[in-house]
């Protein structure tokens, strides 16, 4: 699978329910944690004092990605998102050293 920046901003429309907020952000959590038992969410962070996101996320190419794993989000339809691909740089403190 490849690896993908993807920062993700949500907005709820004027005039949506606090009913229909509580239910899809109860969704939204089910969900997030469906995709990381399944490896397409390996991580999320939340920059302090913000309202978004900010994860690496993966899955076969960007088309999946944005189809059958971030399109799958209950917030979805209220998301901004920016997709990056990512490689692996050749000084990655985390990368797998080479075997001898």
């Amino acid at each position: 699978m490849r690896e993908f920046l993807v920062e993700i901003t949500t907005t709820i429309p004027a005039g949506t329910s606090q009913d229909e907020v509580d239910r899809r952000r109860a969704a939204e959590a089910v969900r997030a944690k469906e995709l990381a038992a399944t490896g397409n969410l390996a991580r999320l962070w939340r920059p302090v004092g913000e309202l978004r996101s900010i994860g690496i996320w993966c899955a076969a190419d960007e088309e999946e990605l944005q189809e059958k794993v971030l399109g799958t989000l209950p917030l979805r339809p209220w998301m901004t998102l920016t997709v990056t691909a990512l490689e692996s740089h050749p000084n990655d403190p985390g990368r797998s050293a080479p075997s001898a």
